[in-house]
């Protein structure tokens, strides 16, 4: 979807049209253009991308209606707050049962005392052992039942707050931002319309930073490397042409056929490969779209 970005440091005026030169290779400049879209549906409150528009990376430009989405936010941390409220206090709740077992483990160690000196029936002491059993075995139950209940609202609370976390992001994605800086270079909608995930809003590019896709022949390769610098030139029209420097950032390692546009210098070959050659539009002079052409002889 991005078509790269041209550009590097302005040299000085030339006359491209008149100097009877011919250049290694033609093509036209792009920039790196992306589409942002809406992520949530609703109303646009506001938007502001206008069309020549200078924008900065992450700058807010509009914003869909949040009304709902903020309601529901709001609902769901209501239910996480009355899922804690339920939650029981274990502690406080086998208070009295730990106070039985403790005073029934007394009990025991009492009769036991008394069946040693031949004080008690043997009974007493047995039935004090069993009454610690059965209170034992109940106060385990306790705390099982307590804690399996702690442990269902517990995930109920977590289930409401990671569904109220989805809710603040959509809310964060109701703010329409620029992903990245550049300028803006068309609104497809208006403040009151209805947006749609999806739906396409502006387009920007970064056109301080271009690139020339011009095309060459074979023979032209072997001369031509990544990371080489070059002569590029705008083409002006009659005010003639401007030179920049650039760099090779990509070629091509598939043939095709020559663009009908573009006039390769050997013009019976057939077969061209593209190339990218990055290019500093510091002056601004460069548009997208605009005829370019470049020299390899390095400088």
């Amino acid at each position: 979807m991005r078509n790269i970005v041209f550009a590097l440091a302005v040299l000085s005026l030339a006359a491209c049209s008149d100097d009877g030169m011919e250049h290694d290779a033609t093509g036209v400049f792009e920039a790196t253009e992306v589409i942002v879209s809406a992520e949530q549906t609703g109303r646009l409150l506001y938007f502001n991308a206008d069309e020549g528009a200078k924008l900065s990376a992450g700058q807010q430009v509009g914003l869909i209606d949040t009304v709902q989405l903020q309601l529901r936010a709001m609902q769901l941390g209501a239910t996480k707050e009355a899922y804690a409220s339920r939650r029981p206090d274990i502690a406080k709740q086998i208070a009295e049962t730990r106070q039985q077992l403790d005073k029934a483990e007394l009990e025991v160690k009492r009769y036991a005392a008394l069946v040693r000196d031949n004080a008690a029936d043997r009974k007493m002491l047995d039935d004090a052992e069993s009454s610690v059993r059965v209170l034992r075995r109940r106060l385990e139950a306790q705390k099982s039942q307590l804690d399996n209940t702690a442990g269902s609202l517990n995930r109920q609370m977590d289930a409401a707050e990671i569904e109220r976390r989805m809710v603040i992001d959509q809310l964060r994605k109701c703010r329409i931002t620029s992903p990245v800086g550049g300028t803006v270079l068309e609104k497809y909608a208006e403040t009151g319309e209805y947006a749609v995930p999806g739906k396409p809003l502006f387009k920007i590019a970064d056109v301080s930073d271009m690139y020339l896709r011009a095309y060459v022949a074979a023979p032209q390769l072997t001369s031509l490397k990544i990371g080489q610098q070059v002569k590029v030139y705008s083409d002006l029209g009659d005010d003639g042409c401007r030179e920049y420097q650039g760099t090779v950032t990509w070629i091509s390692d598939k043939a095709e056929f020559t663009p009908k546009t573009i006039q390769t210098r050997d013009e019976r070959a057939n077969l061209v490969y593209a190339v990218k050659i990055r290019v500093k539009n510091t002056d601004g002079q460069i548009k997208i779209g605009m005829y370019g052409e470049a020299d390899f002889l390095t400088f």
